[in-house]
């Protein structure tokens, strides 16, 4: 597959359905997120990879309401890092994006495998980063479920969020989102 048609592919969908993980996918996953580009290769990204049911099932405890199909995923990452471990260019602090981009990669290449990965920003931060042992002082930036496309979409979905299954949401026209040579 072309890299133009993965990103087709990847949609953030929620009908969650199971999938094999193993420590291999696991170590494909962080390779592929481990060959993003960085500020002078800092590499400020930190991921914790839960797929062990009792971790998976504590961690329901820590997501925001509307976020119950996360209870069906077969992998979230936590994605963390801290400011201190990538560039400050004045006050331009470049942690964010460059775990960012690494998250992105990861996403990708899980697409690749023909899996769902989809991240959230609706979780308790401090609820998830005690169950998974991450440090306080780290920024948990996102988690991002992990599993198959199911289809009819499964009962943890709102009604709302079932229609969604079906097709990709609007994007912005590129005219809304792209200027050239000046803003």
């Amino acid at each position: 597959m072309k890299l133009m048609e993965i990103i087709e592919k990847r949609h953030a969908y929620r009908s969650l359905g199971p999938a094999k993980i193993d420590e291999d996918l696991v170590r494909d996953l962080a390779t592929a997120a481990s060959l993003s580009a960085s500020c002078f290769n800092k590499q400020p990204w930190r991921f914790v990879f839960a797929y062990e049911k009792e971790v998976l099932e504590r961690l329901k405890a820590a997501m925001s309401k509307g976020n119950e199909w996360t209870g069906a995923a077969s992998l979230i990452v936590a994605v963390c890092s801290r400011k201190d471990l990538d560039c400050v260019v004045k006050e331009r602090e470049y942690y964010l994006f460059d775990t960012g981009m690494a998250t992105a990669f990861l996403i990708l290449r899980a697409t690749e495998m023909g899996l769902i990965a989809h991240p959230i920003a609706g979780y308790d931060e401090n609820k998830a980063k005690e169950i998974l042992g991450i440090p306080a002082d780290m920024t948990l930036i996102t988690l991002v479920n992990v599993g198959t496309h199911l289809l009819p979409p499964n009962a943890l979905l709102s009604e709302k969020q079932a229609q969604g299954e079906t097709g990709r949401p609007e994007r912005l026209l590129l005219p809304e989102i792209m200027r050239l040579n000046r803003f």
